[in-house]
């Protein structure tokens, strides 16, 4: 059984007044949301920006939200708007890839995953805008379909063909990579 408390509660007892519980919010999706903020920004320091962004305004908003969504899901729609808004603002940039080293492959497999999630990043920061959220929101941070569909303010049906295109010209892009 897990003890820890839902978001939802986390975020009632933080409109009441409660900073220990705010606290656990972001010490709990802090590293989700620097990451999604990273691969669609591609910039360190500017995911950094965008996560304390986000944090700060679910914090302001403390006292009108309403757990109408998941809290998750509810927080991923701030980081999308605040990446669009920096990617209006700026020139977006490629991330690149985050994977853990293996020491146990060899140098040579090394390079060639670095290369294969180079490319990938690649591809996927060449989508436009919303597929490459949807990509995002879908394969690296393991929302459904309804969950993107909220946080990205749009219908489920619409998810479903962004990430069909978005499959689509990643496949074309990358299918060197992924021919057996």
């Amino acid at each position: 059984m897990n003890s820890s408390p839902a978001d939802e509660t986390l975020m009632q007892a933080t409109a009441g007044g409660d900073l220990a519980a705010f606290e656990q919010l972001v010490v709990r999706h802090q590293q989700s949301v620097w990451r999604t903020a990273y691969r669609m920004l591609g910039c360190q320091d500017e995911a950094e920006d965008v996560a304390q962004q986000a944090f700060l305004r679910v914090f302001e908003a403390r006292d009108r939200y309403r757990p109408q969504a998941a809290f998750r899901t509810y927080l991923y729609r701030i980081v999308v708007r605040l990446c669009l808004d920096h990617l209006r603002k700026n020139r977006p940039a490629l991330a690149e890839h985050l994977l853990p080293v293996d020491d146990r492959t060899s140098a040579q497999q090394q390079a060639a995953d670095k290369e294969q999630t180079e490319a990938v990043q690649q591809a996927i920061g060449c989508l436009p805008f919303k597929q490459r959220t949807a990509v995002v929101l879908r394969y690296y941070e393991g929302l459904c379909g309804r969950e993107i569909a909220e946080a990205m303010d749009t219908s489920l049906k619409a998810v479903e063909r962004l990430l069909a295109r978005a499959r689509e010209t990643l496949e074309k892009r990358l299918g060197d990579y992924f021919q057996d």
